[in-house]
């Protein structure tokens, strides 16, 4: 048996080092390291999982394409981040903060599942039977084909998983699961390291699809080493504010499907409740003949969204004026106020200046830069925009407004809500145009204005 050593692993990368550093020499992050035992693993430390007569190489023309066909879930908007539903043998990490909802939804689909027909496993490290028991009741899930077990070791899991043949695991929550090859506690990086690795392995050669709930820091990343996202096929992310009862499930890696794709839900007390119209109502509330309030047309993923966009300029009392940005980034608003510095002539700089995204969504992408500097020009003039009117545009330093993908989608979306014209790029409105729907193509952010006030 090999003599076992004391090794310091980061936390937040994974690094290893024979003695205790404060900071991280490859992620540069303070009081990460923790200290392991570690052994020199054998040839008995692994279990084989995977036949060695597959493991031969494969001419691509004879691999069945139909392996990799999606089976939907039965929730919409979930199917609609998956890419059309899940695949088999793939790996699912789903990440968000404590008491958002991360069982809820993973109960849900287990009992849409069983519905189905697919057998399906619920490997439970944080809650006892008697509880995930309430929870089912309270979502109205009694599936014949749903199998709940709580169980930490690996090993113990592995034979309960040869023995049922689930078509689909669901593991709550993977920082749970240890190894009894490894001495280091549960959650530690080796540990998710080791645990993961071995599930999807196992996933890989059985066909069976394995949903993993993954815990995260204080910084809103998943906790464990960021290999943990490159061994997944699927990283989804549940995001909300609080004070707002919907959620918003983002897939940021996905091997089968678009990325950045958004499914918006409503929590209610019997379980998420899908959202199949969320422009409508991230604009329900919306006031009429405000000033600094504009209507945009967003991309997530392959899904348009109409959002509103709320600023307000107000003559500041110190001598550092305020610029706050929720839902945005800030130094694209640090931008695109320079920009109606310069070039339009706004005197901005002793004033206040807020910006929101009604509805509580993050959005990055800069179509939304026309709206904005819209918004912000109304408010400081308190002049009311027109309030059957889109903006769309990428706005340049020199103040050109630039042409974004998709507009076509786009404009389909504002002309279902009813809305009477859109002012987009002049490359976009030469080539796209919908019935019943103005569109006025612009070259520069000051013609938008003239045209506009």
């Amino acid at each position: 048996m090999a003599k076992p050593r004391t090794i310091y692993t980061c936390q937040n990368c994974g690094a290893q080092s024979p003695k205790w550093l404060g900071k991280c020499l490859d992620c540069n992050a303070w009081n990460t390291y923790v200290e392991e035992n570690y052994t020199a693993p054998t040839n008995q430390s692994r279990l084989p999982l995977i036949d060695l007569k597959k493991t031969a190489p494969q001419l691509l023309n004879e691999i069945s394409a139909e392996e990799g066909n999606h089976i939907p879930v039965g929730i919409a908007e979930l199917d609609r981040v998956l890419g059309g539903g899940y695949v088999p043998g793939s790996a699912i990490l789903i990440g968000g903060d404590p008491g958002i909802g991360k069982s809820t939804l993973l109960l849900q689909t287990l009992g849409n599942l069983a519905k189905l027909g697919k057998k399906v496993l619920y490997v439970s490290g944080e809650e006892s039977a008697t509880q995930i028991k309430g929870r089912a009741d309270r979502l109205a899930v009694a599936e014949k084909n749903l199998w709940i077990v709580t169980e930490n070791n690996l090993e113990q899991l592995l034979v309960i998983l040869k023995t049922q043949k689930p078509d689909l695991l669901a593991i709550d929550s993977v920082q749970t699961i240890y190894s009894n090859n490894l001495s280091s506690a549960p959650g530690t990086v080796s540990q998710v390291r080791e645990s993961t690795g071995q599930l999807i392995t196992l996933a890989k050669a059985t066909g069976m699809t394995c949903l993993l709930v993954g815990h995260v820091t204080k910084e809103g990343s998943l906790a464990g080493p960021k290999t943990l996202e490159h061994m997944v096929d699927c990283v989804l992310y549940f995001e909300s504010d609080q004070g707002h009862a919907f959620r918003i499930l983002r897939a940021v890696k996905n091997r089968y499907g678009a990325t950045n794709e958004i499914g918006i839900f409503e929590m209610t007390n019997k379980g998420f409740k899908e959202v199949g119209n969320p422009s409508h109502l991230f604009l329900s509330e919306r006031g009429k003949n405000v000033a600094g309030s504009v209507v945009v047309a967003s991309l997530e993923g392959t899904r348009p969204l109409l959002l509103e966009i709320q600023a307000l300029v107000s003559k500041s009392g110190f001598a550092n004026p305020r610029r706050t940005a929720i839902g945005i980034d800030s130094g694209r608003m640090a931008l695109l106020v320079a920009v109606l510095e310069k070039i339009v002539g706004l005197s901005l700089f002793d004033q206040d200046i807020f910006i929101n995204v009604a509805g509580g969504l993050k959005v990055t992408e800069p179509a939304l830069d026309l709206g904005i500097s819209t918004a912000i020009f109304s408010s400081f003039r308190n002049t009311p925009l027109d309030p059957q009117t889109v903006l769309i545009g990428e706005v340049g330093l020199t103040g050109e407004v630039r042409a974004v993908s998709r507009m076509d989608a786009r404009l389909k979306e504002v002309s279902k809500l009813g809305f009477t014209q859109a002012f987009i790029p002049q490359s976009n409105a030469q080539k796209n145009g919908v019935e019943g729907l103005k569109i006025n193509g612009i070259k520069t952010i000051e013609e938008c204005f003239h045209t506009l006030f």
